[in-house]
């Protein structure tokens, strides 16, 4: 089989100029030409008037050796072989079964892969199963209750449930761990064109019966999903020079669980979870973070503004947009976690504060485009001192931000015109915004630290010359978005092992090693096939 890329057609091309330009491409005539599957396709946008579509291509001819031995081409190749092999199978009997704890797309993929090297892992969730949290995560959205253990945050699937759904990443994967994280969503349920389109989403009402779909699998391979099963507490065994070894966990109600191998993968907000590890001295380091906003335009203004005439075109779908500007202060501003078609929605897990996110669902067909627009910041200049300080520094604007709000789970919200005037909005123009349970107009300056806010009021102007109305004064701002990543890592070695705490396997967002559905599920199974080497070994 041969790869064939960087075939360049025209959006709307005929039904059959695919294989005519695959046939081109070969020198081939049309009956030489066996078998021809899309493997990936993406387009370019950059001259709007004629979008081109780009694919790259599968086929099978009748004399591939014959096609190989004429003047070479770079982009015609044979296909690369991206099956994914495990590392190890688990021997008859088990000294031990491996404990991974939580079930974001990092730890349900963790414990895919331990199921199906047959480690019948053991598996921990502080939060609810998918469906029962979903219904609790609408209490938040709907009537302003909030669950501290069944939210946006916590429970089955983890915070990329309630999210776009996004499945590309930029991370390098010689082992083609991605792939698998791809095929193993679409046997769950997703549609499969995620295998092939150049970013794929899923969306939220999709990812719930995947969920669901992929804890059936692990169980039925032996492996145990346990809810409602907060782990309080770890045991380590310490040594005279600090280092130590797992030797098991503690849930809320007391039940000690033996384990010598546990995967850490709680997720960016299982900030009491990172108290109880750093008392127990596993070695814990501040991380870098962003703080802002999330912004809202009418997603027909994106669309028009990166696609012209072909805006609304099915192969195109809502548009999106990636952005960045270094600000005069020293700061950059850029887009982050962008939801075509989506809406804005509340993502605190503690009482008392006001967390934004975005959401779409697989169709995006929601009036609006959403994104946070957030600044960077750093634990040497805005959080020094401690290891778990950006948690607090998280903590004081979240907490101001549910004071702006009105102290009832409504969003302080800002017209952009206003923003940049520097006064408060009163009431909404022709952008409605979306975030459930509702807004409060304020001025945002007052649950923002002044340099976030400095560096938003430059970078939106800035930002407007690449997006045509980015800076339209109706658009909608929505704070605060503080959750952009983890604001600690857990530093593990090359083994993937804490560096102090051997069988430990910090993973994913929460452990400072992902960013993204994507990310964190290829980590999943980096940590899961080390778990299965040192199991093999032991």
């Amino acid at each position: 089989m041969l790869r064939l890329t960087e075939i360049k057609l025209p959006l709307d091309h005929a039904e059959g100029a695919l294989r005519a330009a695959a046939c081109k491409r070969l020198g081939v005539a049309d009956r030489e030409l066996l078998a021809c599957t899309v493997f990936r396709r993406s387009f370019d946008a950059r001259k709007k008037s004629a979008i081109m579509l780009i694919y790259a291509l599968d086929v099978e001819v009748r004399n591939e050796a014959a096609v190989l031995e004429r003047p070479r081409d770079p982009h015609v190749m044979p296909t690369p072989d991206t099956r994914y092999r495990f590392v190890a199978q688990a021997p008859a009997a088990l000294a031990s079964r491996p404990v991974v704890i939580g079930t974001g797309p990092c730890g349900l993929f963790a414990g895919l892969m331990l199921a199906q090297m047959g480690f019948r892992p053991i598996i921990l969730e502080r939060g609810k199963a998918v469906r029962e949290r979903t219904k609790d995560t609408w209490g938040l959205w709907r009537q302003g209750k909030l669950d501290p253990e069944s939210n946006v945050q916590f429970g089955e699937g983890g915070a990329g449930t309630f999210s776009d759904g996004k499945l590309h990443s930029q991370i390098k994967d010689p082992q083609h761990r991605g792939r698998k994280v791809l095929e193993e969503f679409v046997k769950a349920g997703a549609p499969a064109e995620i295998l092939y389109v150049a970013k794929p989403h899923i969306g939220t009402f999709r990812l719930v019966g995947m969920v669901e779909q992929m804890r059936a699998t692990i169980i039925a391979l032996g492996g145990e999903v346990r809810f409602g099963a907060k782990v309080e507490e770890i045991e380590i065994e310490r040594h005279a020079d600090g280092n130590g070894q797992m030797r098991a966990v503690v849930l809320a109600g007391g039940e000690r669980i033996a384990a010598d191998h546990v995967v850490l993968a709680v997720g960016h907000s299982a900030r009491d979870t990172f108290q109880m590890l750093f008392e127990h001295g596993v070695y814990i380091e501040a991380k870098p973070f962003s703080i802002g906003v999330r912004i809202e335009h009418p997603q027909a203004l994106i669309d028009r503004a990166r696609f012209g005439k072909f805006a609304g075109h099915p192969l195109l779908g809502a548009a999106d947009y990636k952005l960045v500007h270094h600000c005069g202060n020293g700061r950059a501003a850029y887009s982050f976690c962008m939801c075509p078609g989506g809406t804005v929605v509340a993502a605190t897990s503690e009482a008392g504060r006001v967390v934004t996110n975005g959401m779409s669902q697989y169709s995006r067909n929601e009036r609006n485009a959403n994104s946070g627009i957030v600044v960077d910041i750093s634990p040497e200049v805005d959080y020094p001192g401690h290891p778990l300080a950006g948690i607090e520094f998280q903590r004081r604007w979240e907490s101001k931000a549910f004071e702006a709000g009105g102290g009832s789970y409504a969003a302080p919200a800002q017209r952009v015109g206003d923003f940049l005037a520097g006064r408060p909005s009163a009431a909404p123009g022709a952008v409605e915004p979306s975030y459930t349970p509702g807004v409060h107009w304020t001025d945002l300056a007052l649950c923002l630290p002044p340099f976030v806010v400095a560096a938003l009021r430059e970078a939106l102007p800035a930002f407007d010359k690449q997006i045509p109305g980015f800076a339209m004064a109706d658009a909608v701002m929505t704070g605060v978005e503080t959750r952009t990543s983890s604001p600690i890592r857990i530093k593990r070695g090359e083994d993937l092992q804490s560096v102090n705490t051997r069988g430990l396997y910090p993973a994913g967002e929460g452990a400072g090693y992902a960013g993204g559905i994507l990310s964190a599920g290829v980590d999943g199974i980096k940590v899961a096939e080390a778990v299965a080497r040192s199991l093999v070994a032991s």
